[in-house]
């Protein structure tokens, strides 16, 4: 258990590194690309704070350099304000170029940013997305939901008229009206029976037979101020999932499982004198009897078997629960519900500017909202959780790590834009202010904004870490 917790924590730290690495780089490249078109001399590109690990000087006199705190990283231009400039060289400097120049090259980095995620969902596309269909497995009794006439087997084909392939697009659909009063229009088909009763709206086409209804579910302040919020199951859906038996599958050679005898394939029938449903059932009285003798009646190869299990104890969030060290048996899902969604080149990076479209809007709205107090300031999140989701995401697979890695540079790009001093958007917002006026703002107004950019950042910093450390400690 010891090395295993050493892996992960190994993989997590990797996956963390190699994902602020690539931001980094790409976000610093963009500037540092114009620039020198620009005319800009770059005396430094780092990657990262702190001393120096390797570097390298080119023929322009540029240093490139990775350092220890792999927290971000800059591109040091040739600037009077910074530092003395060579005689012969002010032509060369950041401070003595137009100002649209200057503002070519602090938006660079924000856009290399999104160009990095319109290049990854691309490819993502290329490569082929996996997704579960978004059919319904049940629906809560008097939900939302339900009242709206959904049913078990609908298969959710739009939401509000964006296609929704996949659950991941329906959650993403929905996740633009947290905190909002609004209408949501879940177009649906039903391919094991269609029941259209008078209030279903039919659109008039078909799909494999089955009719597209559309019902409607009003929200209000839908789930405002939540922490974590699950919009899908907020509304009283759960989606399809095949029945999953008791079956053992993986098995972990310290756990209880193995230690007591049972084996990869043995099926759990009962629990004392209680028969046992699917594995979740089983995986509840596992967690409810820490310590506790279980006798346990199982199928193996045929036959029935007694076997007597005392689990292992956990403190998970301030409770101890029990836990044998075994995985389930994977099961089949039925034939079409998994997708394979996979595109040319073309309509693959034309979904990605697409895609990258969304995370940006949605981006945008939830940071709006948070400021406005409809989503709860708790969702924001530091590099703690970035680099457990990192490495979850890299564990999972490339799709996965790849869809990871463009959310972040959107996130990256639209909060730098943002008009906080300190911020790519903060210079941006002097310079716009420079175009307008026809000179700059005084030393002291840009030296005032910049402690204020300072202390913003500082404190939302702050703020993010305090929630790392609250998920971390709970």
């Amino acid at each position: 258990m010891i090395f295993e917790s050493i892996l992960d924590s190994v993989q997590t730290i990797f996956a963390f590194v190699v994902t602020l690495g690539i931001l980094v780089s790409i976000h610093e490249f963009g500037h540092f690309w114009v620039a020198r078109r620009c005319g800009v001399k770059v005396l430094r590109f780092s990657v990262g704070f702190g001393k120096s690990l390797w570097s390298r000087t080119d023929r322009h006199g540029t240093e490139y350099t990775i350092a220890a705190i792999p927290l971000g990283g800059y591109v040091k231009m040739l600037d009077e304000r910074e530092g003395p400039v060579p005689s012969g060289e002010e032509h060369l400097s950041f401070n003595s170029k137009p100002v649209l120049s200057r503002i070519a090259i602090v938006a660079a980095g924000p856009v290399a940013n999104f160009l990095l995620a319109i290049f990854v969902l691309g490819l993502m596309y290329m490569v082929g997305v996996r997704t579960l269909m978004p059919q319904v497995g049940e629906v809560i009794p008097e939900s939302p939901a339900a009242v709206a006439g959904l049913l078990p087997g609908d298969e959710i084909i739009a939401v509000n008229g964006v296609e929704t392939p996949g659950w991941q697009a329906v959650n993403m659909a929905l996740l633009s009206f947290i905190g909002e009063s609004a209408s949501l229009t879940f177009s649906v088909q039903n391919h094991a029976s269609e029941k259209v009763g008078s209030g279903d709206i039919v659109s008039g086409n078909l799909v494999d037979d089955a009719v597209i209804r559309d019902k409607n579910i009003r929200v209000v302040d839908w789930l405002i101020n939540e922490e974590l919020p699950n919009p899908i199951r907020s509304l009283g859906i759960i989606p399809y999932s095949p029945e999953i038996p008791a079956v053992i599958g993986q098995l972990s050679p310290e756990g209880a499982a193995a230690r007591d005898g049972l084996k990869s394939g043995d099926k759990v029938l009962a629990v004392g004198n209680e028969d046992i449903i699917d594995w979740m059932h089983f995986v509840e009285i596992i967690r409810d009897n820490p310590e506790e003798p279980l006798p346990l009646l199982i199928e193996r190869d045929g036959n029935t078997e007694s076997i007597q299990l005392i689990p292992g104890s956990r403190s998970a969030e301030g409770m101890v629960t029990g836990y044998i060290g075994a995985g389930v048996m994977q099961v089949a899902w039925p034939e079409g519900m998994i997708r394979h969604l996979q595109y040319g080149p073309v309509e693959a990076i034309a979904k990605g500017a697409q895609g990258t479209w969304s995370l940006t809007t949605m981006t945008l709205e939830s940071l709006w909202k948070m400021v406005s107090g409809l989503i709860s300031v708790k969702n924001l999140s530091g590099p703690i959780t970035i680099a457990k989701v990192a490495g979850a995401s890299l564990e999972s697979g490339l799709e996965n790590f790849l869809y990871f890695l463009a959310m972040l540079s959107v996130s990256l790009g639209v909060l730098n834009l943002l008009p906080i001093p300190v911020l790519d958007g903060g210079h941006l917002f002097f310079y716009l202010v420079e175009m307008v006026r026809g000179k700059p703002l005084s030393e002291q107004i840009q030296a005032l904004g910049l402690k204020v950019g300072v202390t913003l950042v500082v404190g939302v910093m702050m703020l993010a870490m305090y929630n790392d450390l609250s998920r971390l400690f709970q």
